[in-house]
């Protein structure tokens, strides 16, 4: 179940009308903790995990279907996508250096980067271990769903 701007934006509403403290949501491939912080409000702390998908150079019989040339990586390569859309960010803050650059090894804990949709910080996790190759989308740039962040080389 894929889930929607809108319907994080419905779950926002219904827990912001209602005496709840912590919410935790769980689906397939996507867990979210939001949790009230006295009275200034909601924080936003979330876990947002999403299973790195392994793409290699289309089979024969899935020659028909290619993918649009911007989410293509090279055979062997694991692309990491966001796990909602949003403003994607390479650094946890403006002026400080990067969750990770080319050359960089990375863990499938290591964060990569944030998302930002809806004022709320989410981190990127590398999902796979090795070797960042290449970054598809600059600091604050807008990505889709199905955008490809950027490209490692497993270990």
């Amino acid at each position: 179940m894929e889930l929607t701007p809108d319907d994080v934006r419905d779950v926002l509403r219904a827990l912001d009308s209602s005496g709840l403290q912590e919410l935790h949501l769980e689906l397939a491939d996507l867990t979210l903790t939001v949790r009230r912080e006295g009275a200034a409000g909601w924080t936003a702390e979330q876990q947002v995990t999403r299973a790195p998908q392994v793409e290699q150079a289309a089979a024969p019989a899935a020659a028909a279907e290619a993918p649009a040339p911007a989410a293509e990586v090279g055979e062997g390569l694991v692309a990491v996508h966001p796990p909602l859309l949003g403003t994607f960010y390479r650094a946890p803050q403006p002026g400080a250096p990067p969750f990770v650059d080319i050359g960089d090894e990375v863990g499938t804990e290591t964060v990569v980067g944030i998302v930002e949709t809806m004022k709320m910080m989410t981190p990127v996790h590398a999902g796979v271990r090795g070797t960042v190759v290449e970054f598809r989308l600059g600091n604050g740039e807008f990505a889709d769903a199905d955008a490809v962040l950027l490209v490692v080389e497993p270990a």
